[in-house]
Protein backbone atom coordinates (compact mmCIF):
# COMPACT_ATOMS: atom_id res chain seq x y z
CA UNK A 1 0.00 0.00 0.00
CA UNK A 2 1.32 3.81 -0.73
CA UNK A 3 0.50 6.74 1.84
CA UNK A 4 -1.51 8.83 1.11
CA UNK A 5 -0.20 11.83 -1.38
CA UNK A 6 1.41 15.00 -0.02
CA UNK A 7 -0.61 17.95 -1.02
CA UNK A 8 0.95 18.69 -5.02
CA UNK A 9 3.65 21.84 -3.65
CA UNK A 10 2.78 25.21 -6.04
CA UNK A 11 5.93 25.49 -8.98
CA UNK A 12 8.64 27.39 -7.39
CA UNK A 13 7.54 30.76 -9.54
CA UNK A 14 4.53 31.89 -8.93
CA UNK A 15 2.37 35.45 -9.03
CA UNK A 16 2.12 37.00 -5.80
CA UNK A 17 -1.46 37.54 -6.02
CA UNK A 18 -1.53 33.09 -7.02
CA UNK A 19 0.40 32.29 -4.30
CA UNK A 20 -1.74 34.47 -1.85
CA UNK A 21 -4.96 32.79 -3.29
CA UNK A 22 -3.79 29.47 -2.97
CA UNK A 23 -2.13 30.65 0.67
CA UNK A 24 -5.20 31.53 1.89
CA UNK A 25 -6.82 28.06 0.70
CA UNK A 26 -4.50 25.66 1.71
CA UNK A 27 -1.55 26.43 2.96
CA UNK A 28 0.19 23.42 2.00
CA UNK A 29 -0.18 22.89 -1.28
CA UNK A 30 0.79 26.91 -1.60
CA UNK A 31 4.73 25.99 -0.58
CA UNK A 32 7.01 25.33 -3.16
CA UNK A 33 8.68 21.68 -3.38
CA UNK A 34 12.13 23.18 -3.07
CA UNK A 35 11.06 23.61 0.57
CA UNK A 36 11.80 19.70 1.28
CA UNK A 37 15.39 20.15 0.80
CA UNK A 38 16.16 23.66 1.43
CA UNK A 39 18.02 24.77 4.56
CA UNK A 40 16.01 27.54 4.59
CA UNK A 41 13.84 30.19 2.16
CA UNK A 42 13.22 33.55 2.36
CA UNK A 43 9.54 35.39 0.98
CA UNK A 44 9.65 38.84 0.61
CA UNK A 45 7.13 41.39 -0.74
CA UNK A 46 7.07 45.15 -0.56
CA UNK A 47 4.68 44.05 3.15
CA UNK A 48 6.54 41.73 5.11
CA UNK A 49 9.53 39.25 5.06
CA UNK A 50 9.15 35.73 6.34
CA UNK A 51 11.95 33.15 6.21
CA UNK A 52 10.89 29.47 6.12
CA UNK A 53 13.80 27.28 8.89
CA UNK A 54 14.77 23.93 8.55
CA UNK A 55 18.86 23.90 9.29
CA UNK A 56 18.65 22.04 12.08
CA UNK A 57 21.39 24.56 14.34
CA UNK A 58 19.23 27.61 13.52
CA UNK A 59 15.69 25.33 14.53
CA UNK A 60 17.62 24.96 18.16
CA UNK A 61 19.03 28.83 18.23
CA UNK A 62 15.22 29.61 17.93
CA UNK A 63 13.57 26.87 19.78
CA UNK A 64 16.15 26.30 22.60
CA UNK A 65 18.85 28.57 22.49
CA UNK A 66 17.23 31.81 22.09
CA UNK A 67 13.89 31.86 22.69
CA UNK A 68 13.19 35.24 24.53
CA UNK A 69 14.20 36.95 21.09
CA UNK A 70 12.03 34.61 19.20
CA UNK A 71 8.42 34.92 21.08
CA UNK A 72 5.46 33.77 19.24
CA UNK A 73 4.08 36.03 16.56
CA UNK A 74 1.57 38.39 17.75
CA UNK A 75 -0.44 37.64 14.61
CA UNK A 76 -0.79 33.87 15.60
CA UNK A 77 -1.95 34.80 18.80
CA UNK A 78 -4.40 37.85 17.57
CA UNK A 79 -5.89 34.99 15.02
CA UNK A 80 -6.68 32.82 17.94
CA UNK A 81 -7.70 35.98 20.29
CA UNK A 82 -11.85 34.95 19.99
CA UNK A 83 -11.23 31.53 21.56
CA UNK A 84 -7.77 31.30 23.42
CA UNK A 85 -8.08 34.73 24.69
CA UNK A 86 -4.24 34.87 26.59
CA UNK A 87 -3.98 31.64 27.45
CA UNK A 88 -0.22 29.91 27.61
CA UNK A 89 -0.07 29.17 23.98
CA UNK A 90 -0.30 32.39 22.75
CA UNK A 91 1.39 34.72 25.76
CA UNK A 92 4.87 35.79 25.26
CA UNK A 93 7.69 36.69 28.45
CA UNK A 94 6.80 37.12 32.06
CA UNK A 95 3.26 36.22 31.78
CA UNK A 96 3.87 33.22 29.76
CA UNK A 97 6.37 31.77 32.57
CA UNK A 98 3.85 32.58 35.53
CA UNK A 99 1.34 30.63 33.47
CA UNK A 100 3.99 27.70 32.55
CA UNK A 101 5.15 27.37 36.60
CA UNK A 102 0.96 26.82 37.41
CA UNK A 103 0.34 24.54 34.56
CA UNK A 104 3.51 22.41 34.61
CA UNK A 105 2.84 20.48 37.82
CA UNK A 106 -0.55 19.47 37.11
CA UNK A 107 1.69 17.27 33.88
CA UNK A 108 4.15 15.78 35.99
CA UNK A 109 5.12 12.07 35.85
CA UNK A 110 2.65 11.18 38.82
CA UNK A 111 -0.23 13.07 37.66
CA UNK A 112 -0.11 11.38 34.41
CA UNK A 113 -0.70 7.86 36.14
CA UNK A 114 -3.31 9.32 38.32
CA UNK A 115 -5.07 10.14 34.60
CA UNK A 116 -4.67 7.06 33.32
CA UNK A 117 -7.35 4.93 33.98
CA UNK A 118 -9.63 8.06 32.73
CA UNK A 119 -7.76 7.03 29.55
CA UNK A 120 -8.27 3.61 29.55
CA UNK A 121 -12.22 4.10 30.28
CA UNK A 122 -12.34 6.57 27.66
CA UNK A 123 -10.59 4.27 24.89
CA UNK A 124 -13.06 1.59 26.29
CA UNK A 125 -15.82 3.53 25.42
CA UNK A 126 -15.00 4.53 21.91
CA UNK A 127 -14.31 0.77 21.41
CA UNK A 128 -18.04 0.41 22.74
CA UNK A 129 -19.11 3.18 20.46
CA UNK A 130 -17.97 1.38 17.11
CA UNK A 131 -19.62 -0.44 14.74
CA UNK A 132 -17.86 -2.59 12.23
CA UNK A 133 -18.13 -0.96 8.75
CA UNK A 134 -16.99 1.82 6.50
CA UNK A 135 -16.45 4.79 8.94
CA UNK A 136 -15.35 8.01 8.66
CA UNK A 137 -12.29 7.72 11.29
CA UNK A 138 -11.53 12.05 12.20
CA UNK A 139 -15.04 11.59 13.72
CA UNK A 140 -14.34 8.81 15.59
CA UNK A 141 -10.87 9.91 16.97
CA UNK A 142 -12.17 13.62 17.52
CA UNK A 143 -15.18 11.69 20.14
CA UNK A 144 -12.45 9.79 21.42
CA UNK A 145 -9.86 12.35 22.39
CA UNK A 146 -13.01 14.80 23.73
CA UNK A 147 -14.27 12.26 26.10
CA UNK A 148 -10.19 11.82 26.98
CA UNK A 149 -10.12 15.54 27.46
CA UNK A 150 -12.93 15.74 29.85
CA UNK A 151 -12.74 12.62 32.07
CA UNK A 152 -9.01 14.16 32.43
CA UNK A 153 -9.40 17.39 33.14
CA UNK A 154 -12.77 17.62 34.66
CA UNK A 155 -14.12 14.28 35.59
CA UNK A 156 -17.00 13.80 33.18
CA UNK A 157 -17.62 11.74 29.88
CA UNK A 158 -18.45 13.03 26.68
CA UNK A 159 -22.12 12.49 27.25
CA UNK A 160 -22.26 14.86 30.05
CA UNK A 161 -24.67 18.25 28.00
CA UNK A 162 -21.74 20.16 28.62
CA UNK A 163 -18.70 18.42 27.59
CA UNK A 164 -20.92 17.25 24.50
CA UNK A 165 -21.80 20.57 23.91
CA UNK A 166 -18.18 22.24 23.87
CA UNK A 167 -17.59 19.00 22.12
CA UNK A 168 -19.86 19.67 19.18
CA UNK A 169 -18.79 23.81 19.35
CA UNK A 170 -15.22 22.69 18.85
CA UNK A 171 -15.92 20.59 15.87
CA UNK A 172 -17.61 24.00 14.30
CA UNK A 173 -15.31 25.96 14.98
CA UNK A 174 -11.89 23.45 13.89
CA UNK A 175 -14.04 23.78 10.39
CA UNK A 176 -14.33 27.76 10.09
CA UNK A 177 -11.28 29.17 11.67
CA UNK A 178 -7.41 27.54 9.69
CA UNK A 179 -4.80 27.66 12.55
CA UNK A 180 -2.78 29.08 9.27
CA UNK A 181 -3.98 31.60 6.78
CA UNK A 182 -1.85 34.35 5.26
CA UNK A 183 -3.10 37.49 7.63
CA UNK A 184 -1.45 34.71 10.53
CA UNK A 185 1.66 34.44 9.28
CA UNK A 186 2.21 38.59 7.78
CA UNK A 187 1.36 41.41 8.39
CA UNK A 188 0.26 43.63 5.45
CA UNK A 189 -2.48 45.74 4.27
CA UNK A 190 -6.15 45.63 5.01
CA UNK A 191 -7.04 43.52 2.17
CA UNK A 192 -4.87 40.60 3.10
CA UNK A 193 -7.70 37.69 3.86
CA UNK A 194 -9.32 38.49 7.58
CA UNK A 195 -8.39 36.50 10.84
CA UNK A 196 -11.86 35.64 11.53
CA UNK A 197 -15.31 36.10 10.50
CA UNK A 198 -18.16 36.29 12.50
CA UNK A 199 -19.27 32.66 12.39
CA UNK A 200 -15.84 31.94 13.64
CA UNK A 201 -16.01 34.86 16.63
CA UNK A 202 -19.75 33.34 17.34
CA UNK A 203 -18.66 29.52 17.79
CA UNK A 204 -15.24 30.66 20.06
CA UNK A 205 -18.72 33.02 22.27
CA UNK A 206 -20.19 29.80 22.85
CA UNK A 207 -17.14 27.66 23.51
CA UNK A 208 -15.89 29.62 25.77
CA UNK A 209 -19.33 30.08 27.49
CA UNK A 210 -19.67 26.77 28.47
CA UNK A 211 -16.22 26.25 29.63
CA UNK A 212 -16.63 29.35 32.08
CA UNK A 213 -19.92 27.14 33.42
CA UNK A 214 -17.37 24.30 34.39
CA UNK A 215 -15.18 26.00 35.51
CA UNK A 216 -17.48 27.97 37.72
CA UNK A 217 -19.27 24.88 39.20
CA UNK A 218 -15.25 23.39 39.70
CA UNK A 219 -14.49 26.25 41.74
CA UNK A 220 -17.57 26.19 43.79
CA UNK A 221 -17.03 22.15 44.37
CA UNK A 222 -13.30 23.47 45.55
CA UNK A 223 -14.78 25.72 47.67
CA UNK A 224 -17.08 23.26 49.58
CA UNK A 225 -14.25 20.28 49.26
CA UNK A 226 -16.23 18.06 47.04
CA UNK A 227 -14.09 18.54 43.90
CA UNK A 228 -12.55 15.61 42.36
CA UNK A 229 -8.55 15.06 42.16
CA UNK A 230 -8.34 15.85 38.33
CA UNK A 231 -6.27 17.99 36.31
CA UNK A 232 -9.13 21.13 36.84
CA UNK A 233 -8.73 21.03 40.37
CA UNK A 234 -4.32 20.87 40.36
CA UNK A 235 -4.65 23.63 37.92
CA UNK A 236 -6.88 25.73 39.78
CA UNK A 237 -5.69 24.98 43.05
CA UNK A 238 -2.23 25.56 42.35
CA UNK A 239 -0.23 29.00 43.19
CA UNK A 240 2.19 30.49 41.60
CA UNK A 241 5.66 29.18 43.80
CA UNK A 242 6.95 33.08 42.98
CA UNK A 243 3.82 35.35 43.62
CA UNK A 244 1.55 33.21 45.61
CA UNK A 245 -0.91 33.52 43.02
CA UNK A 246 -2.95 31.42 41.04
CA UNK A 247 -4.99 31.76 38.37
CA UNK A 248 -8.95 33.88 38.45
CA UNK A 249 -11.78 32.94 37.03
CA UNK A 250 -11.11 34.60 33.56
CA UNK A 251 -7.76 33.28 33.18
CA UNK A 252 -8.59 29.54 33.78
CA UNK A 253 -11.33 29.70 31.05
CA UNK A 254 -8.38 30.87 28.87
CA UNK A 255 -6.11 28.04 29.68
CA UNK A 256 -8.73 25.39 29.39
CA UNK A 257 -9.91 26.46 25.62
CA UNK A 258 -6.32 25.62 24.92
CA UNK A 259 -6.36 22.39 27.22
CA UNK A 260 -9.22 21.61 24.78
CA UNK A 261 -7.59 22.49 21.74
CA UNK A 262 -4.19 20.69 22.47
CA UNK A 263 -5.34 17.85 24.07
CA UNK A 264 -8.25 17.20 21.82
CA UNK A 265 -7.64 18.33 18.12
CA UNK A 266 -3.73 17.33 18.20
CA UNK A 267 -4.82 13.96 19.75
CA UNK A 268 -7.78 13.44 17.57
CA UNK A 269 -5.58 14.70 14.33
CA UNK A 270 -2.46 12.49 15.44
CA UNK A 271 -4.90 9.33 15.91
CA UNK A 272 -6.92 9.32 12.74
CA UNK A 273 -3.46 9.44 10.62
CA UNK A 274 -1.89 6.87 12.59
CA UNK A 275 -5.04 4.55 11.69
CA UNK A 276 -5.00 5.14 7.73
CA UNK A 277 -0.96 4.66 8.20
CA UNK A 278 -2.04 1.04 10.05
CA UNK A 279 -5.18 0.16 7.49
CA UNK A 280 -2.20 0.81 4.62
CA UNK A 281 0.24 -1.38 6.25
CA UNK A 282 -1.29 -4.57 7.51
CA UNK A 283 2.28 -6.30 8.84
CA UNK A 284 2.40 -2.96 10.76
CA UNK A 285 -0.72 -3.59 12.17
CA UNK A 286 -0.54 -6.91 12.78
CA UNK A 287 2.15 -6.21 15.06
CA UNK A 288 0.21 -3.66 17.20
CA UNK A 289 -2.89 -6.01 16.93
CA UNK A 290 -0.41 -8.56 19.53
CA UNK A 291 0.86 -5.88 20.92
CA UNK A 292 -2.40 -5.17 22.14
CA UNK A 293 -3.81 -8.67 22.63
CA UNK A 294 -0.62 -8.80 25.24
CA UNK A 295 -2.41 -6.14 27.76
CA UNK A 296 -4.64 -7.34 30.15
CA UNK A 297 -8.37 -6.11 29.80
CA UNK A 298 -8.09 -3.33 32.38
CA UNK A 299 -4.62 -1.84 31.16
CA UNK A 300 -2.42 0.09 34.27
CA UNK A 301 0.02 2.22 33.62
CA UNK A 302 2.83 0.29 33.47
CA UNK A 303 1.39 -2.42 30.84
CA UNK A 304 2.61 0.46 28.38
CA UNK A 305 6.06 -0.54 28.21
CA UNK A 306 4.47 -3.63 26.26
CA UNK A 307 3.66 -1.64 23.30
CA UNK A 308 7.59 -0.58 22.08
CA UNK A 309 6.16 -0.81 18.44
CA UNK A 310 2.95 0.83 19.09
CA UNK A 311 4.92 4.10 20.26
CA UNK A 312 6.94 3.57 17.46
CA UNK A 313 3.98 3.97 15.04
CA UNK A 314 2.76 6.61 16.86
CA UNK A 315 5.90 8.47 16.22
CA UNK A 316 5.41 7.73 12.61
CA UNK A 317 2.13 8.83 12.44
CA UNK A 318 3.18 12.76 14.10
CA UNK A 319 6.54 12.56 12.12
CA UNK A 320 4.42 12.14 8.72
CA UNK A 321 1.27 14.02 9.42
CA UNK A 322 2.10 16.51 12.17
CA UNK A 323 -0.88 17.87 13.95
CA UNK A 324 0.45 21.21 13.76
CA UNK A 325 2.17 21.58 10.69
CA UNK A 326 3.30 25.09 11.20
CA UNK A 327 4.70 27.00 13.67
CA UNK A 328 5.66 31.23 14.21
CA UNK A 329 7.79 33.31 15.55
CA UNK A 330 8.85 36.99 15.42
CA UNK A 331 12.24 38.08 15.15
CA UNK A 332 13.08 41.23 17.52
CA UNK A 333 16.12 42.16 16.87
CA UNK A 334 18.76 42.12 13.79
CA UNK A 335 19.55 38.77 13.06
CA UNK A 336 21.96 37.30 10.13
CA UNK A 337 20.05 33.65 8.94
CA UNK A 338 23.08 31.81 6.53
CA UNK A 339 23.48 34.54 4.26
CA UNK A 340 20.73 36.95 4.65
CA UNK A 341 19.50 39.85 7.14
CA UNK A 342 16.60 38.66 9.25
CA UNK A 343 15.15 42.14 10.18
CA UNK A 344 13.16 42.94 13.37
CA UNK A 345 9.51 41.77 12.99
CA UNK A 346 10.08 39.47 10.58
CA UNK A 347 8.10 35.98 10.61
CA UNK A 348 10.41 33.16 11.56
CA UNK A 349 8.12 29.87 10.07
CA UNK A 350 8.80 26.56 11.69
CA UNK A 351 7.09 24.04 9.53
CA UNK A 352 7.34 20.14 11.19
CA UNK A 353 5.54 19.13 7.76
CA UNK A 354 8.48 20.55 5.69
CA UNK A 355 11.45 19.33 8.13
CA UNK A 356 9.65 15.85 8.93
CA UNK A 357 10.18 15.33 5.40
CA UNK A 358 12.98 17.19 4.46
CA UNK A 359 15.31 14.72 1.83
CA UNK A 360 19.13 16.02 3.65
CA UNK A 361 17.44 14.74 6.86
CA UNK A 362 15.41 11.62 6.76
CA UNK A 363 15.93 8.62 4.94
CA UNK A 364 13.19 7.49 2.77
CA UNK A 365 11.35 10.84 4.11
CA UNK A 366 7.93 9.69 2.74
CA UNK A 367 8.09 6.33 3.94
CA UNK A 368 6.08 5.21 6.45
CA UNK A 369 8.65 2.48 8.70
CA UNK A 370 8.08 3.02 12.06
CA UNK A 371 11.68 0.85 12.61
CA UNK A 372 13.32 3.60 11.67
CA UNK A 373 13.57 5.15 15.11
CA UNK A 374 15.60 1.88 16.26
CA UNK A 375 18.64 2.69 13.72
CA UNK A 376 21.18 5.48 15.17
CA UNK A 377 20.45 7.97 12.15
CA UNK A 378 16.57 7.46 13.49
CA UNK A 379 17.67 8.48 16.82
CA UNK A 380 19.70 11.95 15.29
CA UNK A 381 16.84 12.65 13.45
CA UNK A 382 14.51 12.35 16.44
CA UNK A 383 16.75 14.64 18.85
CA UNK A 384 17.70 17.19 15.43
CA UNK A 385 14.51 17.47 12.95
CA UNK A 386 10.99 15.86 14.55
CA UNK A 387 9.21 18.54 16.64
CA UNK A 388 5.53 17.51 16.94
CA UNK A 389 5.38 18.99 20.25
CA UNK A 390 7.87 21.66 19.59
CA UNK A 391 10.58 22.09 21.36
CA UNK A 392 12.35 24.22 24.07
CA UNK A 393 11.21 25.99 26.60
CA UNK A 394 7.81 26.20 24.70
CA UNK A 395 8.01 22.21 24.13
CA UNK A 396 4.22 21.73 24.76
CA UNK A 397 3.53 20.58 28.24
CA UNK A 398 1.32 18.13 27.50
CA UNK A 399 3.54 16.15 25.39
CA UNK A 400 3.95 12.91 27.99
CA UNK A 401 0.12 13.07 28.02
CA UNK A 402 -0.37 12.77 24.56
CA UNK A 403 2.20 10.28 23.78
CA UNK A 404 0.46 7.96 26.42
CA UNK A 405 -3.08 8.90 25.19
CA UNK A 406 -2.21 8.11 21.08
CA UNK A 407 -0.54 4.99 21.98
CA UNK A 408 -3.01 3.87 24.41
CA UNK A 409 -5.74 4.63 22.05
CA UNK A 410 -4.36 2.55 19.12
CA UNK A 411 -3.82 -0.61 21.03
CA UNK A 412 -7.38 -0.38 22.35
CA UNK A 413 -8.50 0.06 18.85
CA UNK A 414 -6.38 -2.33 17.30
CA UNK A 415 -7.05 -4.74 19.61
CA UNK A 416 -11.24 -5.61 19.03
CA UNK A 417 -11.06 -4.14 14.80
CA UNK A 418 -9.09 -4.71 11.79
CA UNK A 419 -8.99 -1.56 9.69
CA UNK A 420 -8.44 -1.58 5.67
CA UNK A 421 -8.42 1.54 3.43
CA UNK A 422 -11.33 1.80 1.09
CA UNK A 423 -10.99 1.91 -2.56
CA UNK A 424 -11.01 5.17 -3.89
CA UNK A 425 -10.64 6.97 -0.57
CA UNK A 426 -7.22 8.32 -0.39
CA UNK A 427 -7.13 11.38 1.84
CA UNK A 428 -5.89 14.41 1.19
CA UNK A 429 -3.74 16.50 4.26
CA UNK A 430 -4.88 20.20 5.10
CA UNK A 431 -3.89 22.40 7.91
CA UNK A 432 -7.12 23.14 9.55
CA UNK A 433 -6.86 24.09 13.12
CA UNK A 434 -4.72 20.92 13.10
CA UNK A 435 -3.87 18.54 9.89
CA UNK A 436 -6.72 17.30 8.85
CA UNK A 437 -7.75 15.37 4.99
CA UNK A 438 -9.73 17.47 2.66
CA UNK A 439 -12.59 14.73 2.69
CA UNK A 440 -12.51 13.19 5.90
CA UNK A 441 -10.27 9.48 6.15
CA UNK A 442 -12.49 6.85 5.87
CA UNK A 443 -11.77 3.32 6.80
CA UNK A 444 -13.60 -0.41 6.84
CA UNK A 445 -13.64 -1.96 10.16
CA UNK A 446 -14.02 -5.67 11.00
CA UNK A 447 -14.22 -6.89 14.50
CA UNK A 448 -10.98 -9.31 15.20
Amino acid sequence: MTLPPKPVPRPDKVSLIGYMRRFRADILSAQPARLYRAWMAEFRTPFFRSFLVNQPDLLRLVLQERPRDFPKSERIRAGLAPLLGQSVFVTNGTVWERQRRIIDPAFEGGRLRDSFQAMVAAGEAAVGRLKPGIREIEAVTSHAAADVIFRTLFSIPIEDETAGAVFHAFRDYQRSQPLLNLAALVAGPGWMPRLHGRRTRATARQIRGLIEALTQARAAEIAAGTAPDDLATKIMTTRDPETGQGFDAAEMVDQVAIFFLAGHETSASALAWALYLLATHPESQDRVAAEAASLPERPEFADMRRLAFTRDVFREALRLYPPVPMMVREATRPERFRDRDVTPGAQIVISPWHLHRHERLWDRPDAFDPARFATPEGQTCLREAFIPFSAGPRVCTGAGFAMVEGVLLLALLLRRFRLAPVEGCIPVPVAHLTLRAKQGIWLDLRRR
